[in-house]
């Protein structure tokens, strides 16, 4: 009776075993299943960081070229506002040569030279008072000429003053027209700018995930692990309690052969 009791007992923990074995596998298993979902979820998240990197790159390139075109239209519009500049520097000297009555005075001059001819060809005088006409004319007559020269002379820096004018004006227009290309390329440049750092931020993120991914893919991984070794574990106690009970059977029948000799 003892006997049977203890193979009763014997088969009871051995049905407890196998249950046991069986859950540690199915728990295995299971876990092994979530840690497959989490390497491929953190596999898309890696293999998407790498286009990301890829437009990252796209786009840096085309930021450096905006700003190359930025700086280049820039160094010209510097250029252009220098000359205009310095043209300004010229039209104000120039100007300091300028005398608003000298067409005047030449008109004057013209004048006085005429009445004193017409006094000498019309009005009666004596040999001396004609010869100091004649000296006043003469001196007033030389006047005139520097004067005229002087005239001529500042209509010549008046048309270089209105050449000037023109040019200068001509020099800021072309700078005001390298400007508004300049601000194109700025603006373009800030929208790629802004594009980057949103793909950088989205970068950091899907880093961020990605190593989450991970984390839990470990932990699920060494559950897995600890199930299959109580599962191996369990197996192993399967088999020692078989065996057991296998060498038992063994000898119960080598005991009933022996007895029938």
């Amino acid at each position: 009776m003892p006997e049977k009791n203890e193979n009763k007992k014997e088969i009871e923990q051995l049905k407890d075993a196998e249950k046991t074995y069986q859950s540690y596998i199915q728990r295995r298993n299971e876990l092994n299943d979530m840690a497959k979902v989490l390497r491929e979820e953190r596999n898309m998240i890696n293999d998407s960081r790498k286009d990301q990197k890829d437009e990252m790159a796209k786009i840096k390139k085309e930021r450096d070229e905006l700003v190359a075109k930025m700086r280049h239209h820039k160094e010209i519009r510097n250029k252009f506002q220098e000359e205009a500049k310095k043209l300004i520097d010229a039209k104000r000297k120039k100007k300091g040569e300028v005398f608003k009555n000298l067409p005047l005075r030449v008109e004057e001059l013209k004048a006085d030279v005429q009445m004193l001819e017409y006094r000498q060809e019309t009005v009666p005088m004596s040999p001396q008072e004609e010869n100091d006409l004649i000296d006043k004319i003469r001196m007033i007559r030389d006047e005139y000429k520097k004067t005229k020269l002087k005239l001529d002379k500042q209509q010549e820096v008046e048309i270089d003053i209105s050449d000037k004018d023109k040019t200068i004006d001509e020099l800021f227009k072309k700078a005001d027209e390298e400007h508004k290309l300049v601000q194109k390329y700025y603006d373009e440049n800030q929208k790629k700018h802004e594009k980057y750092m949103k793909i950088v931020n989205e970068f950091s993120v899907s880093i961020s995930e990605a190593n989450k991914k991970h984390e839990e893919y470990k932990e699920i991984r060494d559950e897995a692990q600890k199930a299959h070794e109580k599962a191996f574990e369990m197996r192993s106690k399967i088999i020692s309690i078989k065996g057991e009970r296998r060498k038992r059977w063994d000898d119960a029948k080598k005991a009933i052969k022996e007895q029938n000799i």
